[in-house]
């Protein structure tokens, strides 16, 4: 099969490759998927830069991809749930790592059933930044109806399905974005979209309940500037937090390292007697058959601004890489969409 590795940390040019790899068989309690989309997502040209080393360290050549939808086409052992020709769709977990392939294992704990009224195309778009969101403002903020929340970077693949999924449980929502985007944002729902090249949201806004911080640096402090007594900064891109640090299992000199890197935010926090939470995303098939169910009722959309073939992989991470996608960059592995 063919299959998209990183064969080093580097450049998009140099490292990335299209090799011939043999079909992996499923294990207990896995299931084998024919690929028919996969999705490019930051943190996979983050791996690729060797930004993530500290976290995991790559075994190369190293499968590259994390979202898929495709068709199982064989069942390990002790599978219930899933048979040979369901059409599903999965974040695979970190040791699955490798959707830009013709085919993969898929652990059935991180899978769930595709939409049927979606595309591959679409569903392909949808676990990670759907699971991110639904991790960040649902269970880590529990973000409820009638509450005011800042979503950054709305018309980025995140920022695009949390302005959805905030306002599908009633929330007040206002997102970020240039000025080329600010109607296409608008479209997604957002009840005040702030145009950062004319506007400045911190002299604009205050008393939000929830600020889902995706873009790190000095946004995440900033974050408390415009959060009301009591709020809740959720991140992506800030500092780990010692709660998430320590359910993370990491070591005790570990864990008070990243104490003082996160200082300045807990500080924050406890100012405003307000939450600061990092959350980094864990696949969850029980999540992502939740949010599955959201898009069979026409509650939540997919958003999807290119779609490139197998062989134009590299494309995809450039353009992803250059910050101009709208929504989702989707990779077509299979003929069948």
């Amino acid at each position: 099969m063919k299959a998209l590795k990183m064969t080093r940390y580097g450049d998009i040019d140099t490292c990335l490759e299209l090799q011939s790899a043999e079909i992996p068989t499923p294990q207990p309690g896995e299931v084998l998927v024919r690929v028919h989309a996969a999705s490019v997502n930051p943190v996979d040209n983050m791996v690729l830069r060797g930004e993530l080393k500290s976290v995991r360290k790559e075994v190369f050549p190293a499968g590259v991809g994390r979202d898929v939808s495709g068709e199982v086409v064989a069942v390990g052992k002790n599978v219930a749930g899933y048979s040979v020709g369901d059409q599903v769709f999965a974040r695979v977990g970190e040791d699955h790592v490798g959707t830009i392939a013709e085919y993969l294992t898929i652990d059935t704990s991180h899978l769930a059933a595709k939409p049927e009224n979606l595309s591959h195309f679409e569903a392909a778009g949808i676990p990670l930044v759907g699971l991110t969101s639904y991790q960040s403002l649902i269970k880590v903020a529990g973000l409820k109806s009638g509450e005011k929340v800042l979503i950054h970077a709305g018309s980025g693949g995140v920022g695009s399905m949390a302005i959805q999924l905030a306002k599908s449980v009633g929330a007040y929502v206002v997102t970020t974005t240039s000025t080329a985007n600010v109607d296409w944002v608008k479209g997604l729902g957002a009840d005040l979209v702030i145009d950062y090249k004319k506007e400045d949201y911190l002299q604009l806004l205050s008393d939000m309940d929830v600020v889902f911080d995706t873009l790190g640096g000095q946004y995440t402090l900033d974050a408390f500037k415009v959060l009301k007594t009591g709020g809740r900064v959720i991140s992506v891109k800030g500092a780990l937090d010692p709660q998430t640090a320590e359910e993370l299992g990491l070591s005790w000199l570990l864990r008070k390292i990243l104490a003082l890197k996160s200082r300045k935010l807990m500080k924050a926090a406890r100012a405003k007697s307000g939450l600061y939470r990092m959350v980094i995303m864990e696949a969850n098939g029980g999540q992502l058959s939740k949010l599955g169910n959201l898009y069979r009722e026409n509650i939540l959309f997919p958003v999807i601004d290119q779609v490139y073939s197998l062989e134009r992989s590299k494309e995809a991470f450039a353009y992803l890489a250059s910050g101009r996608a709208k929504g989702k960059v989707i990779i077509s592995v299979g003929e069948i969409h």
